[in-house]
């Protein structure tokens, strides 16, 4: 659930035959995330994207909580983030992510772009693995319940 007065604002998700997850959040730029030159501090990307792999976990049913229900940390390994156009104090933008891998881990690649010209902005990727709670063991393979949350469990 986003938070009312955040500045975000779910745009939507999309889901085909060919197997692709996708969810869009626009995100108005508040004054606390930008730097003395009205540019957005680079850390606060890795926010945005947070913002929308919420989003995206939600729509399949397999946010934070109900990974932690189902006995399943996953952690990020990795996170890569290029900033080829900056963005700036009071700029509306839109933040996708998509799912991208999941059969040994989640990966999800994410895509900023300017709400009104749909100019591409940044661009980045988080690497998850699922981690067994009870034994503190990486999964070398994603657990069942990803699967049957995607729609891909035969």
């Amino acid at each position: 659930m986003l938070p009312t007065g955040s500045g975000i604002e779910f745009v939507g998700m999309k889901g085909d035959r060919e197997r692709s997850w996708e969810t869009s959040v626009e995100i108005q730029i508040l004054f606390h995330d930008v730097d003395a030159m009205g540019i957005v501090w680079h850390g606060n990307y890795v926010k945005y994207f947070e913002v929308a792999r919420c989003a995206l976990l939600d729509s399949i049913d397999y946010n934070y909580g109900r990974m932690v229900e189902s006995g399943y940390a996953w952690p990020v390994v990795n996170l890569r983030v290029r900033y080829p156009q900056p963005a700036r104090f009071g700029q509306r933008i839109v933040v996708t992510a998509a799912i991208k891998e999941f059969e040994h881990r989640l990966r999800i690649a994410y895509l900023i772009t300017d709400a009104v010209s749909g100019r591409r902005m940044t661009r980045g990727s988080t690497v998850q693995v699922a981690v067994d709670m009870t034994t503190n063991e990486v999964c070398f393979a994603s657990p069942r319940i990803l699967l049957d949350k995607l729609g891909v469990a035969s």
